[in-house]
């Protein structure tokens, strides 16, 4: 057995501790990490130390969005090239979206990806259960029976796709509230979006291709948060992109209402002036919307209107991506690079008091909660689970997308240089990655 002596890591960016991780855990904190990692190396125990002087300690990274592909998209994405992916970006756990093939809407599908993830080593993989079977917006899936099962479903969602009928939405609500469950909504109102390609406004028109209007995700979003309002229960914002919907969030929360809510690293950073180019690395649902809509997005994140930061990490093979614009699918990788966008658009920003403490709320504690994920999202105390990253703030690094151990090149942050880095990733005190690498676990199969 391995331990690990981290000597003087900043913890949330304050004050400068050393850590004892062992058996799984924080065995002991400041001067007593040291005197117990002596005492183990005497007993036999392998004790390796980490010099983390320079570095700051988060709890390990929980995405509340991701996309693994497996079952049925293995040419874009596993579960074990994307935990592996996951780990690099500093994550201990994921929540592996349903829209693979087939949908994770049985308790079968839910326990295969959860399995999947055991066996990867790489992170903790939390499936997201279907709404409706199918995703086809027809009749509720097995929900009860996904929550109940191995896998312990608590989020549910037709990501992807958008729980457009209203009483479908209320039923699911209802339902979830047997077992504390949440239904994640893309909101995302199909009429107004049909055959839609990027942000519909003054981009879009003049590139004369079809446009997502702001409204069809707004509208949503009203009239959902009103019926978990009726009925009493959660729902989740997936990906938030539009000013108009900060302003539906911070009303409905304002009135009471369990609504969460999360938007993605891209949406805080990128504009659909970027899409001038033509270039499908861009495209993605929702789309990029105006910079009047990234402050927005930016400021509802800053004074917590907006609950999380999640990837919706979107991996698709070249020949999905590598054509035409119109052709090409929707989506962006985001995992490795999730961390590094969040500090340029926030934390290195003067314009917000944003720290690493808030990193930590909206990237780790925060998801964790909403996805009732109970050994993530901790406080880095003794006796606490060693899930935790180790981050250098002041490295640089090149997004090289050949480099990235997604499976999928599809970035839209290609040979931009990004701040901060991950240095070392623990997964229930095992390190995953080490000195910036992937380490797998000796009987991992990945």
């Amino acid at each position: 057995m391995t331990t690990y002596l981290i000597r003087a890591a900043s913890v949330l960016g304050g004050e400068r501790s050393d850590l004892y991780l062992a058996d799984g855990v924080i065995a002991a904190l400041g001067a007593d990490a040291a005197a117990a990692a002596t005492t183990a190396g005497a007993d036999g125990v392998d004790v390796v130390e980490l010099d983390a002087s320079t570095l700051i300690a988060l709890p390990g990274l929980v995405d509340l969005h991701t996309h693994l592909r497996e079952p049925g998209r293995e040419d874009a994405e596993t579960v074990a090239s994307g935990t592996r992916a996951a780990a690099v970006g500093g994550f201990t756990c994921v929540h592996a979206m349903a829209n693979t093939d087939p949908v994770a809407d049985t308790a079968g599908v839910v326990e295969q990806v959860w399995r999947l993830g055991e066996d990867a080593g790489w992170a903790q993989v939390r499936p997201v259960g279907a709404v409706t079977v199918g995703l086809r917006g027809e009749q509720l899936a097995e929900l009860g029976a996904m929550a109940d099962s191995a896998a312990a479903v608590r989020v549910f969602s037709d990501d992807g796709k958008c729980v457009d009928d209203p009483v479908l939405m209320r039923r699911a609500l209802e339902y979830v509230k047997a077992f504390d469950g949440v239904v994640a909504q893309h909101a995302q109102e199909p009429r107004l979006t049909e055959g839609a390609l990027m942000h519909e406004g003054v981009v879009s028109a003049e590139l004369g291709l079809t446009g997502w209007p702001a409204v069809a995700e707004e509208a949503i979003i009203a009239r959902d948060v009103l019926l978990a309002e009726h009925v009493g229960s959660r729902v989740h914002i997936c990906h938030l992109s539009t000013a108009g919907s900060v302003d539906i969030v911070r009303w409905a929360k304002a009135r009471g209402i369990d609504v969460t809510a999360e938007v993605t690293p891209h949406h805080l950073i990128l504009t659909d002036e970027a899409v001038r180019g033509y270039d499908p690395q861009f495209k993605v649902n929702p789309p990029l919307r105006t910079a009047a809509d990234v402050a927005a997005v930016r400021a509802g994140l800053a004074d917590g209107t907006i609950d999380i930061v999640a990837t919706d990490h979107a991996p698709h093979p070249d020949e999905d991506k590598d054509c035409e614009f119109a052709a090409a699918a929707m989506g962006m990788t985001g995992l490795e690079t999730a961390l590094s966008v969040v500090v340029a658009a926030m934390v290195d920003n003067p314009e917000y008091d944003f720290d690493w403490a808030d990193v930590a709320r909206t990237m780790s504690t925060t998801p964790a909660a909403i996805g009732r994920v109970a050994e993530q999202g901790r406080p880095l105390e003794v006796g606490e689970p060693a899930n935790l990253v180790l981050v250098d703030p002041d490295a640089t690094w090149t997004v090289d997308p050949a480099a990235l151990r997604t499976a999928s090149e599809n970035t839209p942050f290609a040979s931009d240089e990004l701040p901060a880095r991950v240095i070392a990733t623990f997964w229930r005190g095992r390190a995953t990655v080490l000195d910036g690498e992937p380490r797998a676990r000796a009987d991992a199969h990945s």
